[in-house]
């Protein structure tokens, strides 16, 4: 692009450098980040949590390693309030009024968990990049993946045609996600934790 005069274009040529810079830092970490998640310890999880739709490598990362080992809790819930996406509550005698999410807990993991919400406003889809993703995963992994998606997906669509604000539409999902995100992790604790069959002796 040539800008109308020199001290345009090279204000113009400057931002492109700026911009250019910043895409070649975050490639290097997240190459470094990927060269440390391979021994991680819950590195199959973050793996199996980009069966999800709106989660990709850095997005898992960001969560797991902010919630740490989700197959310490028994049911979603406590992760969701952990992550400050529960109702708050305003009670008074046999009144009980509930209000905006609470916003405790992990602000950096529920800042996550809503941006990636947004991708369910349009129709469900396996688009080339989450196909790549899903092909490494088990099947039971990617079957909670995709019917998660389409009911996120469905969801969003019932609810703002209700009239509901898509900012809530999207909290409501960012909670539902919370719990797939418990389930995947237990999944995949139950998988490795399974008993492994004996070898037949030799004789």
């Amino acid at each position: 692009m040539v800008g109308p005069t020199p001290a345009q274009q090279m204000v113009f040529q400057a931002y492109v450098r700026t911009v250019s810079a910043h895409q070649e830092r975050l490639q290097r970490l997240e190459t470094a980040l990927r060269e440390q998640v391979q021994g991680w310890r819950l590195a199959p999880v973050v793996q199996a949590l980009q069966a999800m739709r709106g989660v990709q490598f850095t997005v898992p990362v960001t969560r797991i390693a902010e919630l740490g080992d989700l197959s310490r809790v028994e049911n979603p819930r406590p992760l969701m309030s952990d992550l400050g996406l529960t109702p708050s509550e305003s009670s008074s005698g046999e009144r009980r009024r509930q209000g905006s999410i609470t916003t405790a807990g992990n602000a950096f993991a529920r800042r996550a968990l809503i941006e990636g919400a947004w991708s369910y406003r349009y129709p469900a889809k396996v688009n080339r990049h989450l196909q790549l993703r899903l092909e490494q995963l088990p099947q039971a992994i990617q079957h909670i993946g995709w019917k998660a998606q389409v009911r996120r997906c469905k969801r969003f669509r019932y609810l703002t045609a209700r009239g509901t604000h898509a900012n809530q539409v999207v909290v409501a999902l960012a909670r539902d996600m919370a719990a797939c995100i418990w389930a995947i992790a237990r999944e995949v604790h139950m998988t490795r934790e399974a008993p492994r069959p004996r070898s037949e002796p030799p004789f």
